[in-house]
């Protein structure tokens, strides 16, 4: 299994643990209240929406990285195509950029907090 459809997978497995947020606003709010560990952005996302999100992780230590497209990320979770999702469950955050990190598949980020 390529590491892309393990970060898939690893995405579904967290929504189905209740561990992700997904959308835009979601995401915000999960940054705000400090819940954010991973915030996933999607490489075809609108630049407003990537905007809001980035000045919203401004100063705030949530990583983030760039995979997938909008289908692709709505897909693993079930959903219509999202440009943004929060990983809040600390495990997954971490096996999430293991496995991108291992498949040379993160445009950018920053370190994962636990």
């Amino acid at each position: 299994m390529s590491p892309a459809n393990k970060v898939y997978g690893l995405l579904g497995l967290a929504r189905r643990a209740g561990g992700v947020v997904p959308g835009t606003e979601a995401v915000r709010e999960a940054v705000r209240d400090g819940r954010a560990r991973l915030v996933v952005l999607a490489t075809d996302a609108s630049p407003a929406q990537l905007d809001k999100v980035e000045r919203t992780l401004a100063g705030r230590p949530a990583p983030r990285v760039s995979f997938g497209d909008r289908s692709g990320l709505g897909a693993a979770l079930g959903k219509r195509p999202v440009s943004a999702v929060a990983v809040t469950h600390p495990s997954f955050a971490h096996q999430i950029v293991a496995e991108l990190e291992q498949g040379s598949e993160v445009v950018a980020s920053s370190g994962v907090e636990g």
